[in-house]
């Protein structure tokens, strides 16, 4: 009798014994290739394991040449073993033997047997070995036999993952254990180099035990899960807004689909009438889906892949009852935080005293959470795919936020060159320390007015510390993001109140409300936008809804009663936005003297301008103005239409390509035309190279993230203006993608720090 004829749960049952007893692994091992076989009536039965260098390696069998264990190696690839691992499918044929791919071992004996059914031990969607019944007969599997032997693969991926295999392993460890060194390539986000622990953003759900007592009770929990999963995805659809994650609502739109669909649902049962638990049942159809997604040729269809990652995760922690982020745990000291993307909000839940770095499987340079974490000195790196599989909890990490090299359980010598890399930093910030009072004077005498970028009242010691000249932008919108409802009036005053007295007479830029697109306010619904980047957000929302921009105006003009006070608002698409939103602050401020309030001794009213079309209105802006700011983030992904949150388009354009210094150069020269002040806030400012080419197009004042005065004011200190105005402006109108090599060779020739 067959195993298909019995069902699985027989089979499951007696792995379950055997996994509960205390043997060696290799014993263990043993024991399950000959309960697999006998269940099977297979004459055969092999365990082929994942090793370093993409080697499978026969680990135990019944029925071939006992001798051949730990000998017979192939890679992965080669012969019918390494096509499974490969393709990460089963293969099922009747005569072996004459397969092109087969691969002969004499040392294994295996000539006797002809057919074969091989099935991947496959974790997170990968290969990590695979499982394989012979017999001598020309027969074909039928498909409950390869659905059970798949389902015995699964709980066999379980012992293989938990590290019980180690001993098993002689020279070197499995690929699949967690324990060998691992190193990544990212994108660098933010300078600074970590050196912790790894904590999970969204713990990852550790399956205990795969094998079902009762499949009933299982079939049951799996209904009850889905139907809170589709419930929770509904509840977001009918308050119109996003996740604090940061998930969009065409993602949402996904979520809801696959939620719904009984193809999904029905693999998920099938799993669990095999004998796997819930949970098990959920990993393994997602790990089958990443596989069948991951050949997926439509880069939209492999996209698909992480939703439905997220959409399995989500019914997990559905199944677990755990919903928690790690910021609501207790943290360790260097905690190195692991995601796969998240919002801006969701890094300012924890503890800055314990977050020393991030590390995302997607992100770029330009999101907004890439912002905040230079804003907090906190070392980024990004799209470092797989790490979530790899990395676990309290596992050491170092993320190098200066390279973008990211080394997961580094081994000592790497630790001991990184903690010498530190030193050695450390070292260089004391160097800058000491530029800190001088003049940001290039070489041939021109002053450039070094800003600082700041969000909250804790970012404001940090404008003392760097010797900046102030604060060119305040992210207003910070406060709002973190609260859990509106501020009131009287917490908005305080709150700009604080950070003027911080500031000690330094000035500050304070933006108005940027909210929308991916800067959800947790309190605020907000209505589905196909493109919410150019949609209903900032100085738009604003006008839309005047009571935000009355009320924040109103506690910006108080909070500053005797002080001067700026504002600038962002998204400015057209003149008359500009005329409306600073007429709105005029009522506030006549508002405010009608009833006998204090009132700023100046009040300047500026424009950012970030949207293309107001480059072509700026003489009708520049005469009501009182300065404008140029917010480059924006600018440069609207001038390319390229958003700066997708992973795929994280290096596509370059701010130095011709075309972005061209729309630079031509504000310039119209501010200056109308003797109307105008500095950059954008993320330019912040890297010297970037910003040598700024003051090559005649920026004088650039604010950037408190970390980057140092090395920009060594660089000016080294730079004669003349000279890269000269080179800059010949620049121009070169046909190049970007002409960063030009302004590189310029640095090296004339020893500028960049």
């Amino acid at each position: 009798m067959s195993l298909a004829a019995i069902g699985p749960r027989v089979l499951l049952r007696q792995l379950r014994e055997v996994m509960a007893e205390t043997e060696t692994a290799q014993n263990r091992l043993d024991r399950i290739v000959v309960l697999i076989a006998a269940n099977m009536v297979a004459e055969v039965c092999s365990i082929y394991l994942l090793r370093h260098g993409g080697v499978l390696e026969l680990f135990a069998t019944e029925g071939l040449n006992p001798e051949a264990v730990h000998e017979t190696q192939l890679k992965v690839g080669e012969g019918l073993v390494g096509l499974i691992a490969g393709d990460a499918r089963p293969l099922n044929l009747t005569d072996a033997q004459s397969h092109p791919q087969f691969a002969y071992r004499p040392e294994t004996g295996e000539e006797a047997y002809h057919s074969f059914l091989g099935v991947p031990v496959l974790r997170s969607g990968h290969a990590v070995g695979v499982l394989v019944v012979q017999n001598r007969a020309y027969r074909n599997y039928t498909d409950e036999e390869v659905e059970a032997l798949q389902t015995t693969s699964m709980v066999l991926a379980e012992i293989v993952a938990s590290g019980e295999l180690d001993e098993a392993a002689r020279d070197v460890e499995l690929e699949v254990t967690g324990h060998r060194s691992r190193h990544f390539e990212g994108l660098a986000l933010a300078d600074g180099i970590a050196l912790g622990h790894v904590v999970l953003h969204q713990p990852r759900i550790e399956i205990g035990n795969p094998i079902a007592e009762n499949t009933g009770v299982e079939l049951e929990r799996l209904d009850k899960g889905l139907e809170q999963l589709q419930t929770s995805i509904d509840q977001m659809f009918s308050r119109a807004d996003v996740a604090r994650g940061g998930e969009h609502h065409e993602v949402l739109d996904t979520y809801r689909m696959f939620a719904r669909d009984r193809g999904w649902a029905t693999k998920m049962r099938e799993a669990v009438s095999t004998g796997l638990t819930a949970e098990a049942a959920v990993e393994r159809v997602q790990s089958e889906n990443r596989v069948r997604m991951g050949r997926q040729t439509d880069l939209y269809l492999r996209e698909r892949m992480h939703d439905l990652d997220d959409l399995a995760n989500r019914l997990l922690r559905v199944l677990v009852g755990r919903y928690e982020t790690a910021a609501a745990g207790n943290l360790p000291r260097d905690t190195i935080l692991i995601a796969r993307n998240m919002g801006p909000a969701e890094l300012l839940d924890y503890d800055r005293e314990r977050l020393r770095g991030l590390v995302l499987e997607e992100g770029s340079h330009n999101s907004h959470v890439a912002i905040v974490a230079r804003a907090l000195r906190i070392p980024m790196v990004g799209q470092v795919p797989d790490l979530l599989d790899l990395a676990s909890p309290n596992e050491a990490l170092i993320a190098d936020g200066d390279t973008g090299s990211v080394y997961l359980r580094p081994s000592a010598d790497v630790e001991q060159a990184y903690a010498e890399k530190v030193k050695f930093k450390a070292k260089r910030q004391a160097q800058f320390e000491k530029l800190r009072e001088r003049e940001p004077l290039t070489r041939d005498g021109v002053r450039i007015s070094l800003l600082v970028n700041a969000g909250l009242p804790v970012d404001l010691p940090y404008l003392s510390d760097s010797g900046a000249d102030g604060v060119g932008l305040f992210r207003t919108e910070l406060q709002f993001m973190i609260a859990s409802t509106f501020p009131r009036l009287d917490a908005q005053t305080d709150y700009y109140r604080t950070v003027l007295d911080h500031a000690d007479g330094k000035p500050v830029v304070f933006r108005s409300l940027d909210i929308g697109a991916d800067k959800v306010l947790p309190f605020m619904a907000q209505a589905k936008e196909t493109n919410p980047a150019l949609g209903w957000r900032a100085v738009r929302m604003a006008l839309d809804r005047p009571a935000l921009l009355k009320s924040q105006a109103r506690a910006l003009l108080r909070a500053a009663a005797g002080r001067e006070l700026s504002v600038m608002f962002p998204m400015i698409s057209e003149v008359d936005e500009f005329r409306q939103a600073k007429l709105l602050v005029d009522e506030q401020k006549q508002f405010l003297l009608d009833r006998g309030h204090a009132m700023p001794s100046r009040v300047r009213i500026g424009a950012m301008i970030e949207v293309p079309a107001l480059i072509w209105q700026l003489p009708a802006l520049l005469k009501l103005t009182d300065f404008v700011s140029v917010g480059s983030n924006d600018l440069c992904q609207f001038l390319f239409a390229s958003d700066r949150d997708h992973p795929r388009l994280a290096g596509r354009y370059d701010p130095l390509s011709p075309a972005v210094l061209t729309a630079l150069r031509q504000i310039v020269v119209m501010a200056n035309d109308h003797n109307v002040p105008l500095a950059l806030c954008g993320e330019m400012a912040g890297r010297p190279l970037e910003a040598m080419a700024l003051i090559g197009l005649g920026f004088r004042s650039i604010s950037m993230t408190p970390a980057a005065i140092g090395p920009i004011k060594q660089m000016i200190l080294e730079l004669d203006a003349q000279e890269i105005e000269n080179l800059t402006l010949n620049l121009l109108d070169l046909p190049d993608h970007s002409v960063r090599p030009h302004l590189q060779a310029f640095a090296q020739a004339h020893n500028i720090s960049v």
